[in-house]
């Protein structure tokens, strides 16, 4: 049978699964920016909201990079053995137009061609690019539909979630993850043929785990949101085949640096809205109740139409997308981005 790019990431996810090294709290940096390739998945995730001249939302991005583990064994004799492949979605919502442009690549590590660097953040898939420095980040992307060049500047030290950057991700299951919120941000957006320079706030999630999901769950609802007042709050649950809650965390770092995790029992994430996706006929809740120890929020998207077809890498369709947080007297606190999966399909199955 011939290797397709979807039998290697069926093959890549599938040996992700199961738990092969227990984590332990604590991280090591600059290590730890870099790649993780002994652990089964693993990703950077850059998210931010980019002002227009008149302060307001313009667009929203993304620029995700997916490490995956295998097929191939990492003592393969042959170069062009698939020992790591990469994927990565990047995405462009314009909410002024209330239109998503997305992109997405995949392809084996090595040759100079797909690389993650382990001494530092150093991943790129041909010229789509996202390397730490000395004072933050830059990144790059480009397709002709749309191109962003950002440099991000980081204002604070890495958020280590859950216990010292080992964060529980359902009863037996964890992840090592740590966030980079706060990032101040410059970029250039090209769209349509103009190149705007616009300024704005950016969030990374740097995260790795040899365990996809627990058997339970179907997907996950999660949200990072950059606060007004220089504080950050992450949220999010993982959910049963019938909506319900399997686990929950988070947390809040306070604008002096106090940070506070949440408990399951701390957090509950209520949806208030759905809208109807026509192209995969799933049902997304955009806006939600959430009460936490900062008191009841309201979260809700910034555009509805900012589900992502992710058919041609990972095999998934999810919601992605910018999004605003409330005080529940209609105070704004804060903007960010929502992460919705698994309502257009499990995402533990390869379709």
């Amino acid at each position: 049978m011939p290797i397709t790019r979807r039998r290697l990431l069926s093959c890549a996810l599938l040996s992700a699964l199961p738990a092969a090294v227990r984590a332990q709290p604590g991280m090591v940096f600059p290590r730890d920016f870099g790649s993780h390739p002994g652990s089964g998945l693993e990703w950077w995730y850059l998210t931010g909201i980019l002002d227009g001249a008149d302060g307001r939302p313009r667009y929203g991005y993304q620029l995700t990079f997916f490490r995956l583990k295998g097929p191939a064994p990492a003592d393969h004799p042959s170069r062009f053995a698939a020992r790591q492949l990469l994927l990565a979605h990047a995405a462009l919502s314009d909410l002024a137009g209330g239109r998503l442009l997305h992109e997405q690549r995949i392809a084996r590590s090595g040759f100079g061609l797909a690389e993650a660097g382990e001494a530092d953040t150093a991943v790129h898939i041909r010229d789509w690019s996202l390397q730490r420095h000395d004072g933050g980040y830059e990144a790059r992307f480009s397709s002709p539909k749309f191109a962003l060049s950002l440099q991000l500047r980081t204002t604070q030290p890495p958020l280590l979630q859950g216990d010292r950057g080992w964060s529980r991700k359902g009863p037996a299951q964890y992840s090592h993850y740590y966030s980079e919120p706060q990032l101040s941000t410059g970029a250039r957006v090209t769209l349509n043929g103009r190149d705007e320079t616009l300024q704005g706030r950016s969030w990374l999630d740097h995260e790795w785990s040899d365990e996809f999901l627990g058997e339970q769950a179907v997907g996950w609802d999660w949200a990072g949101i950059n606060l007004d007042d220089g504080g950050a709050l992450t949220v999010f649950r993982l959910r049963r085949a019938d909506g319900s809650q399997l686990w929950a965390g988070g947390s809040w770092r306070r604008p002096d640096g106090r940070t506070d995790n949440f408990t399951p029992e701390q957090l509950t994430m209520t949806p208030t809205r759905r809208w109807h996706s026509p192209a995969s006929g799933a049902d997304y809740p955009l806006d939600w109740t959430l009460q936490t120890p900062l008191g009841t929020l309201q979260l809700r998207a910034l555009m509805d139409a900012q589900e992502v077809d992710a058919h041609a890498s990972t095999g998934f369709r999810y919601w992605e997308g910018a999004a605003e947080l409330l005080a529940a007297d209609g105070r704004r606190l804060g903007a960010g981005y929502l992460e919705l999966t698994g309502y257009a399909g499990r995402m533990a199955e390869i379709p």
